[in-house]
């Protein structure tokens, strides 16, 4: 059995001082498992915080990385909750189990300020993970803690999704697929805006009604309320920031919502307050979920049928790479495969 465990660090801010480490395999404390890591899964926002910290308090050397999926080879006596052999996700904010959401203080986060998970086995309280979903392989398990339930919390937890409403979602980034996936699972039509036409075209393979080219379409609200007959999209996943959120404001329905989720051109927002009272529409800041809200998205994952969608596989050797790719942008996920299971 492999004592070892090679683990990826940064010494200082910085995403170019990656590099593996060896250290000795953890053993579980009380109340923790130890899990071998199958495949993890990258966000914008780790390489933000490998390369800037985004306010974070980093304990040095750091592990980047907070979505993972792998098996629990190890349990303290304990725990009741896994045993051995149990296949498991990482829960991205741990200490919110449910319930009104808690300042970051009283629950950090993984992956910054929480160490990561970018290593072949990873010791962790036991309330920290859930029940991989049994449809999907460990690459594409990993793909949900942050993404997918980002998009569930916008759509279904908070924004009460159902059949016969207009979504729109912006880009074609993990949030921005998945959240297609689940609008159209769940009957509503689905807009896609994007800067490419075979972006676009990828899109609707997965379930989107329209696609708008947003460098052909500069003001892309006009032709979300022509193809809604003026009346607006129910949904607006806003993913850009900036002056774009006023033309969200223009494409919503009276009294509709705008889930404010990235921040690809801008930190700020920037809109008229009379255009906004004028809408009465919600916006509304999303940033993940609670674990109880992970465990229902992995019940619908495997009642639906959902297949995330990954953009490419690195393995663990090359996880330089999978953050260069993840930072040029990707159509869906980028995975780093750390184990064959």
């Amino acid at each position: 059995m492999n004592r070892t465990n090679s683990r990826w660090e940064i010494p200082s801010l910085g995403l170019e001082k990656l590099a593996l480490r060896e250290l000795p395999r953890p053993v579980p404390k009380p109340g923790e498992i130890v899990v071998q890591v199958d495949a993890v899964s990258l966000n914008f926002r780790d390489a933000e915080v490998a390369n800037h910290g985004m306010g974070n308090a980093l304990s040095f050397p750091f592990t980047p990385a907070s979505d993972m999926a792998g098996r629990v080879v190890a349990v303290a006596d304990d725990v009741t909750r896994f045993k051995v052999g149990d296949r498991v996700i990482s829960a991205y904010i741990p200490g919110w189990i449910d319930g009104a959401p808690i300042s970051w203080a009283q629950a950090p986060t993984q992956g910054g300020p929480l160490p990561g998970v970018l290593a072949q086995y990873v010791a962790t309280p036991a309330s920290w993970c859930v029940h991989a979903p049994s449809t999907l392989t460990a690459a594409e398990a990993s793909t949900l803690p942050v993404a997918a339930l980002t998009a569930w919390m916008a759509l279904v937890e908070l924004g009460h999704l159902h059949a016969g409403q207009t979504v729109v979602v912006q880009g074609t980034g993990g949030v921005s697929l998945f959240a297609v996936q689940l609008a159209a699972a769940h009957g509503a039509r689905v807009i896609v805006t994007s800067g490419s036409d075979d972006k676009l075209a990828r899109a609707l393979a997965l379930g989107a009604r329209h696609g708008i080219n947003r460098n052909k379409t500069p003001e892309w609200q006009h032709e979300v309320l022509a193809l809604t007959d003026g009346r607006g999209a129910d949904h607006i996943l806003e993913m850009t920031g900036g002056a774009n959120v006023e033309r969200s404001l223009q494409a919503v329905v009276q009294g509709g919502r705008i889930s404010v989720i990235g921040l690809l051109d801008s930190d700020t927002l920037s809109l008229s307050i009379l255009a906004l009272l004028a809408s009465r529409a919600s916006i509304v800041g999303i940033a993940v979920g609670p674990r109880r809200a992970l465990e229902d998205l992995v019940r619908t994952v495997d009642l639906l049928g959902i297949k995330p969608v990954i953009d490419a596989t690195y393995p663990f050797s090359q996880v330089p790479e999978a953050f260069a790719h993840l930072q040029r942008g990707a159509f869906g996920k980028v995975v780093v495969q750390v184990s064959e299971a």
